[in-house]
Parts: structure tokens; C-alpha cells; sequence
């Protein structure tokens, strides 16, 4: 979790903490041994730390909104600090809260925020906009409101179909108007998120940036009228992850401590026990180790999602909330497979195999195996297997901007769906690809547990196909095209 300071001085100090695998941004703020918490994720240790290492007391939480993306740490954070959760007005929680009225006045030592309801990206969403010690505007935590170069997505109401995206897109376009537009350029912007998440479409590189970049270059803030800024933002947006309700759900009704979690998580399980819990009903077996390790050797029927990757995103998206998961890990990596698992919501956990896979392999159980090729065995493959398939899991705007004439593309998330490998027959050779090798390993392992064994992983993904222009033959689709 890299952190950046953005103010250091004994009336303010701002510090953004970052988690790149989730693209989020959380922030503790200070004044006068009074700090606050902005949009924490669930493992709290790293604000309990910098509070303490800092003298200083959390007397509140700000909540933007009810994340849809990970679970927020605002309940375990409280109740380790006392502090005041604070969330925007039209909350409604299962649990006891601040509910700020709309432009509400909260002081932290020589410093005060001022909340700012709006509406649009949920219902509920709200901005905090920071005094410095002379009252000046100094910054604005954004949420998922307004990002660098783009806006929070209008589809996540909670409250039944009576709402739709246009409606949130029009009440985002409203909020944005009469809350953030009116900023001096000056302002800095703090979002809760960066570049590859999926709350907005095209978020820019930069985690923060000032009101007045923004007026100047965010399509969404450019736009002539309501209009066209309700079209301009729900145009090409893509459905949700499958995780998102699952998420939301959890913030405003309640979760199980972490610590609770971790204890459940953390017992190491010998290779008889391991193979016991395997067995029942509900189960699933998830390694979390390099994608490039799995291949060379797993436990048969396991799921692979590397932590190297945006591990907790491709959990939420194809595993299932419902089954028990038992881990195998590279040793010392239990915890953090486990914390990162927790943040998306996973909770349900009945250990790890204790020595991990290669004390399965030491004793003699069996191992399964994914045969990786080089793109130029694929080129070279391809004419004298009539029996060959391509399989392209990356995204449908990522295989309409470009891919192997012959693919076949089905997206990852969807091969979670049995109809779709319905489509695969026994004496087929699959030979999957993704961007870069990540989610074909995922892909490969996830049809390998339905029982199709014929699959080959592409090392390198398309970006190693693409080199090879000379050996394949390569198309867009029309939509792109046109």
C-alpha cells in the first residue's frame, strides 16, 4: 500500500494511502492530535499505526458512499477507536452512524470539513470539502463523485428498478454542477480511486489533481448540456462486476470482524485434513500463487488467481460468496491471500494447506499440470490441427480493438457460466489467451475443473501474438471498424 503526503505541517497534515490492486484511495487527515479517516479499507492496522505513531486520536470516519467495490473498514475501525462514523444524508444502515446534513460543519483541531451531498453516483454519495487553519477551501475528497478525467458510473442504485442510470446521470450532472463546478481552480481534488477501476470508465493515471485540471480536460465536465452529459457517461459503459451488489450490501447492513476472519482463515491444515474439508459439498480449493508456478503443477480441480494480479477483483468476479474456501499459498503468503480475499467480502474460509503445494507434491498425492506454449508454437500449430480452438477470455472491447482472426472470445468472467463450456467438445485442443498470460491461467484452471483437460496456456497473451504480425492473421470487429 504505497502512501503519498500531500500536507506536513502541525495544523494540517493529509496523507492519500493507496492499494494498487484495487485502484482505491483511502486518507487520514490531522490537525492538532485530531484525525479522521476517509473510505478505509477493511484492514485497519496501517490507520491504527499512523494515528499512533502520530500521537493522534480518530475522532471520525467519512464514508462517500456505500462502496461497491470492496468492503470499507469503517465498522472494525470504530470499534478499535470510538470514532464517529460519518456518511452523507438518505443513509440508511443497520448499524449506529453520523448521518451529515447537506453542507454540515465537522472540525478537526485547526481545520474543519464541510459535506457536500451528491447525488449521482448513488444516492447517498457525498464529497468533504476541507477548510484549511485560515478557512480556506484547501481540498475536496471526491469519492467515486468525481475522478481524474472521469465521473463515478450511474448504475449502482440499491433502492429497486423505480431509478434508473439516466435518472443517477442526470442527479450526477445536477450535483456536479452545483457543488464541485463552483470550486476556485485552485482546489485539490482527492478521488477514492485511480486508473483501472472499475467505479467509471476512463479514469486517468493520476490519483489526485485540482478542480480547475478538471473543468479543463474531464470529457464529463465538458459537456454543452444535461443532455449530453447524461448520454456522455452512459454510452460504452460496462456492466458492473459481478461483485458490486454483493459489496454494497455488505457496507450498509454489517460484516464479521476481520479478526474473526483471519482466525478462521489461518489454520493450517495437514494433507489428510486438507483433503478431508476438499471433499465436501460447497467447497473450492484456491491458489494464490504466481500464475507461471501454477502451471507447472497444482492441486487437481484448484481455481488459480495469482496474487500478483488484481487478485481481489478477479475473485469477486468469478468465485462464488456461497462455498467455503480452502487456500494453497506460497509460504508466507496466508495472511495477505486472506486480508485481500476479506476486502471484496469473502468470508468464509477453512484454512490453508500447511507446507503448501509442495508438501502435496513431496507426498505422492496427485498433481495436475497446464501446458504452456510460446505464440509462435500456437502460429505454428494452427495448420495442421483441424481440431484447434483459440480462445481469447480478454474483454469485448479489448477483442474488438484487435485479435486473432480464428478466436473465439469469451470473456473471463463469463466462463463461470457452464452454458458457455457447454460449447467446448472432447476432442478439441483449446489454446487460450488473454492480454498477458493473468487471466488465461485463471481461464485454463476454471474450464480444467469442469473437466475439460485439453487446454493450452499462451505465454505472453496477445501481446506476444501481436509481435508475431508476419505469423497470424489478425482482425477488428465491425463496431470498431465503423
Amino acid at each position: 500500500m504505497p502512501f503519498y503526503i500531500f500536507a506536513k505541517n502541525r495544523n494540517m497534515f493529509i496523507q492519500q494511502l493507496y492499494t494498487n490492486c484495487l485502484s482505491e484511495a483511502a486518507y487520514y487527515i490531522e490537525s492538532d492530535g485530531i484525525a479522521a479517516v476517509i473510505d478505509p479499507l477493511r484492514d485497519i492496522d496501517e490507520y491504527l499505526q499512523l494515528a499512533n505513531s502520530r500521537n493522534a486520536k480518530i475522532k471520525y470516519i467519512f464514508e462517500t458512499h456505500f462502496h461497491a467495490d470492496f468492503v470499507s473498514g469503517h465498522l472494525d475501525l470504530a470499534a478499535a477507536t470510538g470514532a464517529e462514523i460519518v456518511y452523507g444524508p438518505n443513509t440508511e444502515t443497520n448499524f449506529p452512524i453520523t448521518i451529515a446534513k447537506d453542507e454540515e460543519l465537522f472540525t478537526i483541531g485547526k481545520i474543519k470539513i464541510k459535506a457536500l451531498h451528491t447525488p449521482g453516483h448513488t444516492l447517498e454519495s457525498t464529497c468533504y470539502l476541507l477548510f484549511d487553519e485560515n478557512n480556506k477551501e484547501h481540498c475536496v475528497f471526491t469519492g467515486d463523485t468525481l475522478f481524474v478525467g472521469d465521473v463515478g458510473r450511474p448504475d449502482l442504485a440499491q433502492k429497486g428498478n423505480e431509478i434508473t442510470m439516466e435518472d443517477l446521470a442526470g442527479m450526477l450532472y445536477e450535483s456536479l454542477q452545483a457543488k464541485i463546478m463552483p470550486l476556485a481552480d485552485e482546489v485539490i481534488l482527492y478521488p477514492a480511486h485511480g486508473a483501472g477501476s472499475s467505479c467509471g470508465k476512463s479514469l486517468g493515471k493520476e490519483t489526485f489533481s485540482t478542480i480547475g485540471e478538471q473543468k479543463q480536460n474531464n470529457y464529463a465536465l465538458n459537456q454543452a448540456t444535461k443532455e449530453d452529459f447524461i448520454k456522455a457517461v452512459t454510452e460504452g459503459l460496462a456492466a458492473p462486476p459481478n461483485y458490486f451488489p454483493i459489496n454494497a450490501k455488505i457496507n450498509k447492513e454489517g460484516y464479521e470482524s476481520l479478526t474473526k476472519v483471519l482466525e478462521d482463515g489461518l489454520k493450517a491444515l495437514s494433507i489428510n485434513d486438507f483433503k478431508e474439508i476438499a471433499n465436501q459439498d460447497g467447497v473450492l480449493i484456491l491458489d494464490t500463487r504466481n500464475a507461471t508456478t501454477f502451471t507447472l503443477g497444482f492441486i487437481p480441480e484448484s481455481i488459480s488467481i495469482g496474487l500478483e494480479g488484481r487478485f481481489a477483483e478477479w475473485a469477486g468476479s468469478i468465485l462464488p460468496f456461497t462455498k467455503k474456501i480452502i487456500l494453497v499459498t506460497d509460504e508466507g503468503k496466508e495472511k495477505e491471500s486472506i486480508v485481500r480475499l476479506a476486502r471484496v467480502g469473502f468470508a468464509n474460509f477453512g484454512g490453508y494447506l500447511k507446507g503448501g503445494f509442495e508438501a502435496w507434491q513431496a507426498a505422492g498425492e496427485k498433481v495436475d499440470l497446464i501446458i504452456d506454449v510460446e505464440a509462435d508454437e500456437l502460429a505454428m500449430d494452427m495448420p495442421f490441427d483441424e481440431n484447434l480452438v483459440i480462445l481469447d477470455v480478454r474483454k469485448e472491447t479489448e477483442y474488438a480493438n484487435g485479435h486473432i482472426a480464428e478466436a473465439v472470445n469469451i470473456p473471463l468472467v463469463d466462463l463461470t457460466d457452464l452454458g458457455k463450456m457447454a460449447d467446448f467438445e472432447d476432442n478439441q485442443n483449446i489454446y487460450i489467451h488473454c492480454a498477458g498470460g493473468y487471466r488465461s491461467v485463471i481461464a485454463a484452471s476454471l474450464i480444467k475443473q469442469q473437466g475439460i483437460h485439453n487446454v493450452r496456456n499462451v505465454l505472453g497473451g496477445f501481446s506476444a501474438i501481436n509481435e508475431l504480425k508476419d505469423k497470424f492473421t489478425f482482425e477488428k470487429s465491425a463496431e470498431v471498424l465503423n
